[in-house]
């Protein structure tokens, strides 16, 4: 199948995998060994529908940067740290501890955690939050990030969101869940593919490719309220939106002149600007996160590659090398690393390439993963896979030491787009 087809085709890639719309659902395949060794004891809690402890637990665990503690090699629970008998802590060579209560009931809770650093008895973060009993995992996610940071000084993204598309043989549904895969959310239904998702960088908006009308166009919708506005609907090719950092303006894939090339589309004015002048495929544009250029696939050398371009126009250089195939960029937030889909003899896996030095680390063991997307605090990527005729979405930490796989209970999911 040569590039172009593959641009057009990748939407009816899972049109015959069966699908039960159902929650995510999570497992970590590989761990790191050597992470920092936290314990989250069991919150203490009369009755709340979710169990705090455990999705803060999780969110850690698969992190990739912690060595969690079983419950069952608990020397102690306690609620909070005066309850704490730090040296059986310390014997076991736990670093942190976490301790916390859920106090309430009739739909509103309070929340207390204390994060305590164990080698020098003392306290660390201490917070008291309420929260509805629809908001429990997302007060959670948030504690999660909270100690995150803490401990790593960078933010924390089990808070954020994810953006995916599914197919059951019938129809498309682009939806968003929580980034370990729960409350998912369609945002809407089409008997024609779907593609593309991009999130506005307010979160408030996602952008896509419909073929609803039987041709491509690309549409905008706000979360909040469902409202949609159809941006793009020119002759040809009309895809892979990419929001401008500003959320101003749109980088896309038109061939409205011919061969595809690259554009931007301000959003409020509707005017569009030609960035790429090629006879080839020029595809799948990314922003800096500075907005001073875009990151697009190319297949002028014969295969495909990565070029950029500034945003205003001009020149367009190459800037990958290593192996036959580089496509699908994603820039980690910091703009210092690209993920991309690496391939070489037909083999695709994901690399992370560190934009000074353009050295590629290849992080997934393939043979078909597709669709990098970073998580905002740059520590993991999100990606589809598929093995075995499952097509699924996998996480995996820039180290490619923890792994872990979300999917469906039966089915496929494809092209994940992490929320900034």
């Amino acid at each position: 199948m040569n590039f172009l087809n593959k641009i057009l085709l990748i939407g009816f890639t899972v049109l015959f995998s069966p699908l039960i719309f159902a929650e995510l659902t999570i497992d970590i395949t590989e761990s790191a060994d050597n992470g920092i060794p936290v314990a989250v004891v069991p919150f203490a809690a009369s009755s709340a529908p979710v169990d705090i402890s455990a999705v803060v637990n999780a969110d850690l665990a698969r992190s990739g940067y912690f060595k969690m503690l079983s419950q069952g090699s608990m020397p102690e629970r306690p609620a909070s740290a005066s309850a704490v008998n730090f040296p059986q802590w310390q014997a076991i060579n736990q670093n942190y501890l976490v301790v916390g209560q859920v106090n309430g009931g009739g739909g509103q809770y309070s929340i207390q955690f204390q994060l305590l650093d164990v080698m020098k008895n003392g306290q660390l973060l201490g917070y008291q939050m309420n929260s509805s009993a629809a908001d429990l995992r997302r007060t959670a996610h948030y504690i999660a990030d909270l100690i995150f940071e803490k401990l790593t000084g960078k933010k924390g993204a089990f808070s954020g969101r994810i953006a995916y598309v599914t197919n059951n043989g019938q129809q498309s549904q682009l939806q968003i869940a929580d980034t370990d895969g729960f409350d998912p959310q369609t945002i809407t239904t089409s008997k024609e593919p779907l593609m593309s998702p991009s999130w506005s960088p307010d979160k408030s908006r996602i952008a896509y490719v419909s073929f609803e009308k039987k041709t491509a166009a690309i549409y905008v919708q706000t979360l909040a309220t469902g409202q949609r506005t159809k941006v793009a609907e020119f002759p040809g090719i009309n895809g892979a939106p990419a929001w401008s950092p500003d959320g101003q303006k749109l980088a896309l894939t038109l061939s409205k002149d011919g061969s595809p090339d690259i554009y931007t589309l301000n959003l409020g004015t509707g005017a569009l600007m030609k960035l790429t002048k090629s006879f080839s495929i020029d595809t799948e544009p990314v922003w800096s996160p500075d907005g001073s250029y875009i990151v697009f696939t190319s297949d002028r050398g014969g295969k495909p590659q990565l070029y950029r371009v500034s945003s205003t126009g001009g020149d367009e250089k190459r800037i990958t090398f290593s192996g036959t195939y580089n496509a699908r960029a994603s820039f980690s937030p910091d703009g210092k690393s690209i993920a991309m889909v690496h391939g070489n003899g037909g083999d695709y896996r994901i690399g992370v390439m560190d934009v000074g030095s353009r050295s590629i680390n290849v992080i997934t063991t393939g043979p078909a993963d597709e669709s990098p997307s970073f998580a905002p605090n740059g520590s993991m990527v999100i990606y589809a896979a598929k093995k075995g005729g499952a097509a699924y979405l996998s996480a995996v930490s820039l180290d490619g030491k923890m792994q872990q796989r979300l999917g469906f209970n039966s089915g496929a999911v494809r092209e994940p787009a992490w929320s900034p």
